[in-house]
């Protein structure tokens, strides 16, 4: 008996089935990847983030999400390299589908019980998903972008429903927008964790934060630096314009004084 069609399996319609000591025998999902290319790549390096996002309520299989993840590798490859971008299956198929075999030999009828105990037997994995929930993310360059939107238009392709492409206001993988995520990289308040950044915690225990504490004295002291220097610069200002009035004033006296002579 081959394998049955994801399509007689695509509606949200019970509970969450997932695998458990009391749900055994469950085969393994078909996507077993879920970071292709550069994933390696440090935060600072690919600024950009274009999403997938679904536009349905809907469960895709682990074959769909497979497909989209070779389709994606493969385009991104060609145009920008395999160091030029890093994406991220954000769906993982966790819920078990389940079928009640029949038999279609000669004699079924006397084998088969029909639908009595017709619970079913797991043949499968898939990904429910609601609206709104991101699929895909790929991160590159700025100057990448049409080939991510591109390579996510090719995805949908392979996924049941209707999905939107998005282009993040965040910086990459991380949570602050790409204003913030410059602020705050200049102001020492981000932890590089290789993909992606995190805070620096300037409150609680310091047993807690570890060495990636952010004291408050250091924010205090950063904070009357960066006055100062606004006020020196701003001292600076005044006395240049202050000079310039000066300069202007004595320039007109003294075309006065010539012309007086004359």
């Amino acid at each position: 008996m081959g394998r049955r069609p994801a399509r007689c399996y695509r509606y949200c319609k019970d509970k969450p089935y997932i695998k458990s000591r009391f749900c055994r025998g469950v085969p393994d999902p078909k996507i077993r990847i879920y970071d292709v290319g550069n994933k390696g790549a440090d935060v600072d390096l690919f600024p950009l983030c274009v999403h997938l996002m679904s536009d349905e309520k809907e469960q895709i299989s682990a074959e769909c999400l497979e497909a989209a993840r070779i389709v994606v590798n493969k385009f991104m490859a060609t145009q920008v390299g395999r160091d030029g971008f890093h994406m991220r299956i954000r769906a993982h198929p966790f819920h078990v589908l389940r079928i009640n075999k029949m038999l279609s030999c000669a004699g079924a009828d006397r084998l088969q019980t029909g639908m009595r105990h017709a619970f079913g037997k797991p043949i499968g994995l898939i990904a429910r998903v609601r609206i709104g929930q991101i699929l895909m993310s790929i991160r590159t360059r700025e100057g990448d972008k049409a080939h991510a939107i591109e390579a996510c238009r090719r995805a949908g392709y392979k996924i049941p429903g209707r999905q939107k492409i998005c282009i993040a206001k965040e910086w990459g993988f991380t949570k602050f927008t790409k204003d913030e995520y410059q602020l705050y990289k200049a102001q020492g308040r981000l932890i590089n964790q290789g993909a992606h950044a995190t805070w620096r915690r300037a409150h609680g225990l310091l047993k807690k934060a570890g060495e990636n504490a952010l004291l408050s004295y250091e924010l205090e002291r950063k904070s009357i630096i960066e006055k100062n220097a606004r006020e020196k610069a701003a001292e600076e200002k005044a006395a240049a314009i202050k000079a310039a009035k000066e300069a202007a004033a004595a320039y007109q006296e003294a075309m006065k004084k010539r012309a007086q002579k004359k």
